[in-house]
């Protein structure tokens, strides 16, 4: 099993050449039952009235919500696919860095639960998200 920091640079490392690269999310914290990152907003994900586009924000929660399944599973007889994703968007954010928590709902064999909270630099809550993985074997 890795340590918390081998896992971080682990993840980090597959944001190469990615949306999450895009994005400038980084994986910031890990544990057992969460995952954590975060992205800058700037005019980059803005949307054209200035605030956090929802979909960089729903991109930042997916990027915590499937890997945190992938962290429990056999990797090599496994993948993990997003089957259904939901998002409530309950304030904005102009400029500064919000951060995704993922923690898991449910962990079935098949099908994982994943609750992922985004929050700005005050812990304000600005979108709630609800993600579900399906694991299937790898042909």
């Amino acid at each position: 099993m890795m340590s918390k920091q081998e896992t971080l640079k682990v993840l980090n490392s597959l944001r190469k050449n990615t949306l999450m690269e895009t994005l400038a999310i980084e994986y910031i914290d890990v544990g057992d039952d969460y995952l954590i990152a975060t992205m800058p907003v700037n005019k980059r994900v803005h949307q054209p009235d200035g605030v956090l586009n929802g979909g960089a924000t729903m991109a930042l929660a997916e990027s915590v919500g499937s890997p945190i399944s992938m962290l429990i599973i056999d990797n090599e007889k496994f993948v993990v696919r997003g089957i259904e994703f939901s998002a409530n968007h309950l304030s904005s954010i102009k400029n500064g860095i919000v951060t995704a928590t993922a923690t898991f709902i449910h962990k079935g064999r098949t099908t994982h639960l994943i609750e992922i909270k985004v929050t700005d630099e005050a812990d304000k809550l600005i979108s709630i998200c609800k993600l579900t993985n399906i694991i299937l074997p790898k042909i």
